[in-house]
């Protein structure tokens, strides 16, 4: 430690009388002590004050500042340096050395820099609004052949990207290019890690997202999972995970998942084939969240199914029938139920068994996979209402064209029809009823609950079947749309009022003794006295009142509970068409003909 306190008053008192191959010479003594002993040179350097120096020589001669740059950063290196070393005031001092074109300099002065604001969020804004962005942007265009200096500055933008004025910054630069080229260059492990980690920070901002797709991102990071495809080392499943990570992370904005999809043709979805295939489950669970992410748009969707992807999920989902993973076939079922919104494809997805292969799933246990499932199920009946066609009708006998008029026409049809057969095939399939009917009864997972009850009611409202309403009852499924009446969501409310009044007007004989023990008469009784009950709902709840008064035990319920002065008081109803629903329902419970028949 002798020659250390030798070098540190050398360096504390010349001066500037000093000559330069003096002080680089104490400069290395520093150096040389702290490779030594780290802990004790620290502490004499704190105690001579040293810091100081280092800042004054940063601002010397060239060759004196760039030795100095390399000591501070190998300074900075130890956590108890750092405090001293802000409090020194070389923060300020080294940015502008960033502006110089010493390669030396810039990679000991970055390393200085980063090291004493690692972790400080307050310096790292400091940072920002000295522009020290601009400064890492120009340096990695300037050099980018430098691997030493290049890492330094990733390493910097790891450590300011997560600030928004930095993401702002950025934006404003050539930031995406240099990244994609950098990415394009390396298959080594370490920067493959950080650039990613970079990108990955950066692809939370709206604008840097669209940068990167524009500099051609995504065939920098296909070309990543191509090369790893293969590999089982940790390492590599590392980077295959960031880089499946960037790809769903780019694909969460609109307008760049649009240009990641290219109508089909671009990088991303056309290896989405090979990842739903792949060994890895990372890969795959990619392949379906990409899928899903396309699928937010209606015409993306039709080109996918056009282009046969349905049945790549279905083999995917398939694979993980049996002890799957949940993340997968979450992905999955969430990519084709986005598949299936479009009127369109839900004929075409019918009509390749869709509904029918996705029931293997139903001996799951996870609650997401259940609610997916069912999710799914449900979206794929809900076409084209019949009870909705006429209105369909009268629009279109307004268009001029009667040819256009007439195949739009048709294809609403085709579809209601479709979904109908399919709502009747599954709505008599007893295992389906059997796990809904369970599921109905779940008290730990109100999302699967819901989504249980939904389908139940969809299957009655578009298979309009005699068939489908008795294996409903049979599986002991009306108390459930009993009590889905009574939810608190009016959009379940409505659904179960309108299932319940088809099935009653279907068969009411079978399932009145369900509707008794349920006290669906009295249910539907409170919903009319509500306040709280919406126009809609209320308008459901007399329809369906006037089916079960076809019952005579029913209609003595009725009477018995007085329903009779809350329909009298509807008639008064501010919405016209409450108002007129409750007087049909007081004709039919006083006997007599409704004026809307005569």
């Amino acid at each position: 430690m002798e020659s250390l306190n030798l070098h540190l008053e050398h360096l504390k008192f010349g001066g500037g009388d000093a000559k330069e191959d003096q002080i680089i010479e104490s400069l290395s003594g520093i150096l040389q002590a702290l490779t030594e002993n780290k802990h004790t040179t620290c502490s004499l350097l704190i105690e001579s004050d040293v810091l100081r120096t280092l800042a004054r020589l940063l601002q010397s001669d060239p060759l004196c500042a760039v030795k100095a740059a390399q000591v501070l950063a190998e300074i900075a290196k130890n956590e108890e340096m750092k405090i001293p070393c802000i409090d020194a005031g070389l923060v300020p001092i080294l940015i502008p050395l960033l502006d110089s074109r010493d390669q030396e300099m810039l990679l000991h002065v970055g390393r200085a820099i980063g090291r004493i604001c690692y972790d400080n969020n307050d310096l790292q804004e400091q940072l920002v609004r000295e522009e020290v962005i601009s400064f890492l942007v120009r340096i990695m265009s300037d050099y980018p052949d430098n691997e030493p200096l290049v890492r330094v500055n990733l390493l910097a933008l790891s450590n300011l990207a997560d600030l928004d004025a930095a993401k702002e910054a950025l934006s404003k630069t050539r930031i995406a290019e240099h990244l994609v080229h950098q990415l394009h260059r390396t298959n080594y492990h370490e920067k493959v890690e950080i650039i990613l980690e970079v990108l990955q920070t950066l692809a939370e901002n709206d604008t840097l997202k669209l940068q990167l797709v524009e500099a051609g991102i995504q065939e920098a990071v296909a070309e990543i999972l191509k090369r790893l495809q293969e590999s089982s080392k940790p390492e590599d499943m590392c980077s295959l995970k960031a880089a499946s990570d960037l790809i769903v992370s780019l694909l969460l904005g609109d307008e760049s998942m649009q240009q990641l999809f290219a109508e089909g043709k671009g990088a991303i979805y056309q290896n989405i084939g090979i990842w739903l295939t792949s060994k890895h489950t990372q890969l795959q669970l990619t392949g379906a969240l990409a899928i899903a992410n396309f699928a937010r748009n209606d015409s993306n969707c039709v080109r996918m199914v056009q282009l046969g992807v349905v049945h790549q999920l279905l083999d995917l989902l398939e694979h993980h029938v049996e002890n799957g993973d949940v993340s997968v076939q979450h992905a999955a079922l969430s990519a084709l139920r986005n598949l299936a919104i479009p009127v369109a494809n839900k004929v075409q997805m019918l009509d390749e068994g869709v509904a029918k292969r996705i029931q293997m799933l139903l001996r799951s246990d996870m609650p997401p996979v259940q609610f997916k499932l069912l999710g799914t199920l449900r979206m794929l009946m809900d076409g084209q209402d019949p009870t909705y066609l006429l209105l369909a009708y009268l629009l279109l006998a307004s268009w001029k064209e009667p040819l256009l008029r007439c195949f739009i026409m048709t294809g609403i049809l085709v579809v209601a029809f479709c979904c109908s057969d399919a709502a009747e095939e599954l709505g008599q399939d007893l295992m389906l009823l059997h796990r809904l009917v369970q599921w109905c009864d779940s008290k730990d997972h109100a999302g699967v609950c819901g989504e249980a009850n939904r389908l139940l009611a969809s299957l009655i409202r578009h298979s309009r079947s005699q068939e489908v309403v008795k294996a409903i009852q049979e599986a002991g499924a009306m108390k459930h749309l009993v009590c889905m009446a009574t939810s608190e969501h009016a959009i379940m409310q409505n659904e179960a009022l309108i299932a319940l009044a088809i099935a009653s007007a279907i068969n009411l004989e079978i399932i009145k003794e369900e509707f008794k023990e349920a006290s669906l008469v009295q249910n539907i009784h409170k919903l009319l006295q509500d306040e709280s009950t919406g126009p809609e709902v209320k308008y459901n709840s007399i329809g369906l009142l006037c089916s079960l008064l076809n019952s005579g035990d029913l209609r003595q319920e009725a009477e018995g509970d007085e329903i009779k002065e809350t329909l009298e008081k509807l008639c008064g109803h501010i919405n016209e068409n409450v108002a007129k629903q409750a007087l049909m329902a007081l004709h039919i419970l006083n006997g007599e003909q409704s004026l809307f028949e005569q």
